[in-house]
């Protein structure tokens, strides 16, 4: 079930509740019109979806980002390595550190 956010239309100081509160509900329900506390008018919010937005790795690194994906303990495949770079990234072996001067842009 939709959980959806309502704002009281006038601050009411007798409502047990914020100005704003969620409300769960289902979707094909008609929305609040008044508080189920205090019976003052209120109003649903239309908020953000939460969407995760997936970039693929060549996006990354078009954008001078490094993409390090763990393997091992302390091992990391380096998913956006450019020329010149290692695959696998070794924390004990700092030359396979991925070189910065080449993502790193004015």
């Amino acid at each position: 079930m939709p959980l959806y956010i309502y704002r009281h239309v006038e601050e009411n100081p007798d409502c047990e509740r914020e100005r704003e509160f969620r409300w769960q509900q289902p979707a094909q329900d008609w929305p609040l019109t008044k508080c189920p506390w205090c019976e003052a008018p209120v109003t649903r919010v239309i908020s953000p979806a939460l969407l995760k937005i997936k970039k693929f790795d060549c996006e990354l690194k078009d954008q001078g980002f490094t993409k390090l994906v763990r393997v091992d303990e302390g091992v990391f495949e380096n998913r956006t390595r450019r020329k010149g770079e290692d695959k696998y990234v070794d924390r004990h072996r700092p030359e396979t550190f991925p070189i910065l001067e080449k993502t790193i842009k004015d």
